[in-house]
């Protein structure tokens, strides 16, 4: 192998490490996000705080899931605030 032969594959070592930190580190984010999120919701129904607007505890179902898993605490907040106004999901 010659020098310029080396020198491109510690190159192509390096941009693929630095992707690949990039993902590993959004891929984090969002799991915490959604974590947060789902805790949210489950805190919100364990504690029947919807109970004192008058309205029904927030039903686990794939559509809240799949809203807290991608938006994280604010889409937790949406499914509250649209609980609250009497749009269920």
């Amino acid at each position: 192998m010659t020098l310029l032969g080396t020198a491109i594959l510690i190159l192509v070592i390096i941009i693929f490490l630095a992707i690949a930190f990039f993902v590993v580190k959004n891929v984090m984010h969002l799991v915490i996000n959604a974590i947060i999120g789902l805790l949210t919701l489950f805190i919100v129904n364990f504690f029947h705080l919807m109970q004192f607007a008058g309205k029904p505890d927030i039903g686990f179902d794939w559509i809240t899931i799949i809203i807290c898993a991608l938006a994280g605490l604010p889409g937790a907040i949406l499914l509250i605030v649209l609980s609250l106004v009497g749009i269920s999901l």
